[in-house]
């Protein structure tokens, strides 16, 4: 086995701390943002973001828009979806219990928003991974 030598250890250094650049062109889809980073893309960018459904809420007021808040192991994402976008993902945005939406960022009074142009439901992926720990469960069992 080699030893490190002193450039080596200097260009370790340099790759661990150095800040990496920030993308220009921000993740599309199938790649999903985590939503602890949704303050980073520039306002109207288009991102995809993924998560569980914590919340549905269609107010009377709001004249056919749902607002939506998804979950991600990093954090809560609000999700807006205009009624024409809700008659073309109908059954996604009612039934889904994991969503996939690709949409506009947008930031107003400090909250940002996703408006929402493209909902998927990938509610199936859930099922799989309760699939894949069945053997664990079985065996906590009495």
């Amino acid at each position: 086995m080699r030893s490190l030598a002193h450039g080596d250890i200097c260009s370790i250094f340099v790759l661990m701390f150095e800040p990496a650049p920030l993308p220009t062109d921000w993740p599309r889809p199938p790649a999903c943002l985590p939503h602890h980073m949704l303050h980073m893309p520039l306002e109207n960018s288009r991102v995809c973001v993924a998560g569980l459904v914590l919340v549905r809420q269609r107010p009377g007021t709001a004249k056919g828009v749902i607002f939506i808040t998804l979950e991600d192991e990093f954090g809560i994402c609000n999700v807006i979806v205009w009624q024409k976008i809700y008659q073309t993902y109908r059954r996604a945005v009612i039934s889904g219990r994991l969503l996939r939406v690709v949409g506009r960022l947008q930031r107003q009074s400090g909250v940002t928003h996703v408006i929402a142009e493209y909902v998927e439901d990938i509610s199936p992926l859930l099922d799989d991974l309760v699939r894949l720990h069945e053997p664990t469960r079985a065996a906590d069992q009495p």
